[in-house]
């Protein structure tokens, strides 16, 4: 746990995990780390927009093999594909015959309403493309689990908690595929985007009113009445129900629910509350920050390997 927690802590305190308050800050650079293998092939297009494109990462096997699908971190509003490793163990996985996929999306920069559909949205689709290549990449479309950091972590959580978007009907073959998930292991996530909860677990909160499109946390908490249907759609906590799959949720820092946070953005007060409804629905949710009791993964890697290789 010792080396685990000084992990997130490093990645916690990184420039493209954070609270993100520009977005014309300075593009994360576009190349992986060199202890990240090469992809298997890269800037695959999974939709229209100049972001919607995807990396991948073939495990050696003779059978259909599981997927870690990894959203990056950024606010919704910048980061890359190439932050893969700050969320997971890329070489861990593909030992444990694991495939990867990272992927870029849309940033809530973009003109949908709200903002924050765009980057969610293009998340599920890219799912739904990644099932679609099952045959050709020798995938196993029942064990695909989600990973990834601060926004990516509430990307992942909304699509584990979020009905199927499938479209059975569709005339798309794309949109028939299903954007349902087996597990998520996430870093830093914000389990609510609503304003009113975070206030009350964190009094200092100022995250997630550019995800509805406001400039500021106050406005943001004193107009969340009129956007009750939107924070009942795109906030992971309103989603949960008893048919969701298991969860895994870490944190750099100890909980103190009710008081000031010094990284309100991803304290652990967002998962300990998220817990607490997890755990009374019925959905499994293994919560880990230093000290946290009862702690059976040291990481997301960790976690993914055991869910997905023995789901």
């Amino acid at each position: 746990m010792k080396t685990t927690n000084v992990l997130l802590l490093v990645v916690l305190a990184c420039p493209v995990f954070g609270d993100v308050q520009n977005s014309n800050r300075q593009a994360a650079p576009l190349e992986y780390d060199g202890s990240v293998p090469k992809p298997t092939v890269s800037e695959i297009a999974y939709g229209t927009h100049a972001r919607n494109v995807l990396d991948f990462w073939k495990a050696e096997s003779d059978t259909p093999t599981p997927v870690a699908f990894v959203i990056h971190g950024g606010g919704w509003r910048g980061g890359s594909k190439e932050r893969l490793n700050r969320f997971v163990d890329p070489n861990a996985l593909l030992t444990a015959g694991i495939s990867i996929v990272a992927i870029n999306y849309r940033y809530v920069t973009d003109t949908e309403k709200p903002p924050v559909k765009a980057p969610l949205h293009d998340a599920a689709r890219a799912i739904q493309f990644v099932r679609s290549k099952a045959n050709e990449w020798n995938l196993d479309k029942a064990r695909i689990g989600a990973a990834g950091g601060s926004a990516g972590a509430c990307s992942s959580l909304w699509l584990a908690f979020h009905d199927d978007l499938s479209e059975p009907n569709s005339p798309d073959p794309l949109s028939r595929e299903s954007s349902r998930l087996s597990c998520a292991a996430v870093i830093g996530a914000q389990t609510t985007l609503d304003p009113q909860q975070m206030v009350e677990w964190t009094p200092n909160s100022r995250y997630g009113g550019h995800a509805f499109g406001y400039s500021s946390f106050q406005e943001f908490l004193k107009e969340r009445n009129t956007i009750q249907q939107w924070i009942a759609e795109y906030s992971p906590y309103a989603l949960v129900t008893e048919d969701d799959p298991p969860i895994y949720l870490a944190y750099g820092s100890p909980p103190s629910l009710g008081n000031e946070q010094k990284d309100p953005t991803h304290t652990s007060n967002f998962g300990v509350k998220l817990q607490e409804h997890c755990e009374a629905t019925g959905v499994v949710c293994e919560l880990v920050y230093p000290g946290a009791p009862e702690v059976k993964h040291d990481s997301p890697t960790a976690f993914l390997i055991t869910h997905l290789k023995n789901p």
